[in-house]
């Protein structure tokens, strides 16, 4: 069994200080390129992954054991990775992709909603989970019992993109060091509630009517404000160190941030336009003595895909074939 999940772009928080009784609320965005697991059953557990990315799959065996009895003689074979803490979503994308493939062999009939659960996921936001579930934008409903709601999805227009730039930068925060800080950290009011007006009546309007500039320019403000909940703990608004490629991105692209702890930043584009941004952004970086890759970041707008070993295996003679 072949499981590809994709990556999540973090659009942001609404309200760390649970004003009116639930906690964060995030967005973000399912883009392609993420996970290529695969996992069948055998004699013992081998996992064929690299650093953490074996931790992770090794945690996730044992979760799903102890919640379903479902043993721990897995084979599991990474053959693509989303590159650790740079804010693309690896470990819930590839916590879920492990849960999903042995709920598959042991047809087991549960909900991503009830992996995430046993996995310990969604402790901070669901915008990780529904990517993975149903890709396209999404939005939770916060934290407050449990696993937040899942309370708008919308297909990510198919013409839209993102110029994604991650430096060779320090990494940003894993989870065991974000920890005080998401349970330590107090939001504004005054803050939260205009981040909630601009994706009521600023973000979601722009997304249904296909207007990519208003899109951009409420995310980009968005940004910012988000930016003001975590200041204490990265230095402004945007870690310090990547505010040079923001700056270049708010210049070039309809809107711009971090994602969740960087250092990936992001510039919202028409999907025609990459090719002529990538060579500015390359010219850039250079000029400035900064190195990073610079990616297309496409939406995904159907979520994780599950392949049986039969479909896979007619898929790659057909390839090879061809």
């Amino acid at each position: 069994m072949l499981i590809r999940t994709p990556r999540r772009l973090h659009l942001g928080l609404i309200d760390p200080s649970a004003t009116f009784g639930r906690r964060f609320g995030s967005l973000g965005v399912a883009l392609e390129g993420g996970y290529e697991v695969r996992i069948v059953e055998g004699e013992a557990m081998e996992v064929i992954a690299d650093g953490e990315d074996r931790k992770t799959i090794e945690f996730a065996i044992k979760r799903m054991n102890s919640a379903y009895e479902t043993g721990v003689n897995y084979i599991v074979e990474v053959r693509k990775a989303i590159p650790r803490h740079v804010g693309l979503g690896s470990t819930t994308q590839l916590s879920l992709a492990v849960a999903m493939g042995i709920a598959r062999l042991n047809n087991l009939n549960v909900s991503v909603e009830e992996l995430a659960k046993v996995l310990g996921r969604g402790r901070n936001g669901g915008a990780g989970i529904y990517s993975f579930a149903y890709g396209g934008f999404v939005i939770d409903g916060g934290v407050k019992n449990g696993i937040p709601p899942l309370i708008f999805r919308e297909d990510f227009p198919e013409g839209w993109a993102f110029l994604l730039v991650i430096p060779e930068l320090k990494p940003g925060l894993d989870e065991e060091e974000e920890k005080p800080v998401m349970a330590g950290v107090v939001g504004r009011a005054d803050v939260a509630m205009e981040i909630s007006h601009r994706i009521l009546l600023g973000l979601l309007p722009a997304l249904k009517e296909q207007d990519v500039r208003t899109f951009g320019e409420h995310l980009s403000a968005i940004q910012r404000l988000v930016g003001k909940h975590f200041e204490p703990y990265q230095g402004g608004e945007f870690r310090g160190d990547v505010k040079l490629i923001l700056d270049f991105l708010a210049e070039k692209t309809y809107g711009c941030g971090q994602s969740s702890w960087g250092p990936t930043v992001y510039g919202l584009i028409r999907r025609e336009e990459f090719g002529g941004l990538r060579a500015e952004a390359h010219d850039f970086l250079r000029e400035h003595g900064i190195r990073a890759k610079v990616e297309l970041g496409l939406p995904n707008n159907t979520g994780a895909e599950i392949i049986g070993e039969s479909a896979f295996l007619e898929r790659l003679i057909k390839s090879v074939g061809g």
